[in-house]
């Protein structure tokens, strides 16, 4: 397996070369290489656990929040829900080869539209190290050579599931450099991985804006935003509240720190009075820090109206990805879609309501990659959405947009087929 041992041309190069083969591979040989992955997986549980042990010691002296430690950390539990999903991208449909369209031309060519692997991608992503198994299983079965860059904070746990990945595949037949790490280094390295062009086909970030921002100064090689979401609930003055408590607790503080969580709660005027105290009351207690525009505030009394903090400005745009909630009160759904327009990142939102109406309203007025009706933010995931796993959720409109899976990880060919043609 390729580390930071060699320069990132040289790893890219070799992923270059790994990518033709794979890309001649068949489904079988690539089937079996994801069954080893996930056989490895559990039988080296020890020694991933071992070097995740490390990584959360340092984090904890480094000072990162529970949240980011939550998203760091790797159990039993976790590793084989990680070998589970690998089994789950071997059991999907082979992505290659699919027939998009085509037909008889009138000059009598076969046209066909074919799926084909995309090459080569590079995945960036910060903190969670199952994403390192994520992506090698969606790339290898997708056809796809992957890079991988995780960040300093899971450099151990990355190592050890990269090696093991790596491992695995090329002793069940696919070619060396099929799964690469680049492993330490700075924002340097990181320019250099997505100035890779003619040997890095596409670079996915899966990280906060700060990553985004690095990214997109200096990057030559075509980009898909996995990035930041800044997701909303909006309580409407037509919703079940007893629906509305329990999606709005599950957004919030189910797993906090992951993109599709909640970090806005908006509540339609008329629902107000009746919603927020419960509501507020119920997220206090699960130690939610919460922070509040006038309305809601005038609508609280007792301890629970001292605990309550004046939401700034900069609160609407923040992706807190921790246990903190703004919470506004609006006059209207088309006020509550407004500020989303505003203020969210274009990842998953979510209405809570009874009224049809209000629901494809809201449908059609939010730009973002997943809505939901009456569902919590925390659905929007690859294996949630029967894709076995994803690399990331695309905030983008172009070629991928949500979570980004097998068929977001390959593009198309046009194949034409004649008998002697040619055009006059």
């Amino acid at each position: 397996m390729a580390t930071t041992a060699q320069p990132v041309a040289e790893i890219c190069r070799t992923a270059r070369a790994a990518s033709r083969a794979l890309a001649a591979s068949d489904s079988a040989t690539r089937d079996r290489a994801l069954e080893a992955i996930a056989t490895a997986l559990e039988e080296r549980m020890g020694e991933i656990l071992d070097a995740n042990r490390r990584d959360l010691d340092a984090g904890r002296e480094a000072g990162l929040s529970d949240a980011l430690l939550d998203r760091l950390l790797l159990t039993e539990d976790r590793v084989h829900a990680i070998a589970a999903g690998t089994r789950q991208v071997a059991a999907l449909p082979d992505p290659v080869g699919e027939l998009l369209g085509g037909g008889r031309l009138e000059n009598g060519l076969e046209l066909r539209k074919v799926r084909v692997p995309l090459g080569v991608i590079a995945i960036v992503y910060e903190a969670r190290p199952n994403v390192t198994i994520d992506a090698a299983a969606l790339c290898l079965k997708s056809g796809t050579a992957c890079v991988l860059r995780g960040s300093s904070s899971a450099v151990h746990s990355n190592a050890v599931l990269a090696g093991i990945a790596a491992e695995a595949a090329e002793g069940a037949g696919l070619p060396i450099g099929c799964v690469s790490l680049v492993a330490g280094g700075g924002r340097e390295e990181l320019a250099d991985l997505a100035t890779q062009d003619g040997l890095v086909d596409l670079i996915i970030p899966r990280g906060g804006e700060g990553l985004k921002a690095a990214l997109s100064g200096v990057a030559t090689v075509p980009v898909i935003y996995a990035a930041s979401g800044n997701c909303h609930v909006y309580i409407d003055a037509a919703a079940d509240l007893d629906k509305a408590l329990a999606i709005t607790l599950n957004a919030k503080v189910q797993r906090p720190g992951v993109c599709n969580a909640a970090e806005t709660l908006l509540v339609h005027r008329e629902a107000a009075a009746a919603f927020l105290p419960r509501a507020l009351a119920a997220l206090d207690a699960e130690g939610v820090e919460l922070r509040v525009d006038g309305r809601a505030r005038s609508l609280i009394a007792g301890a629970l109206a001292a605990r309550l903090v004046e939401a700034s400005d900069a609160d609407w745009d923040t992706e807190f990805l921790a246990l903190v909630l703004a919470v506004g009160v609006v006059d209207s759904l088309d006020e509550a879609i407004e500020h989303i327009g505003r203020h969210g990142s274009g990842h998953s939102e979510a209405i809570v309501t009874e009224d049809l109406a209000a629901a494809l309203a809201f449908e059609r007025g939010v730009d973002a990659a997943c809505v939901y009706v009456n569902a919590s933010t925390r659905f929007t995931d690859g294996g949630e959405f029967g894709m076995g796993a994803e690399i990331g959720n695309s905030t983008q409109k172009l070629h991928a947009r949500g979570p980004i899976g097998l068929r977001e990880l390959c593009t198309f060919k046009y194949v034409v087929t004649g008998d002697g043609h040619t055009r006059g």
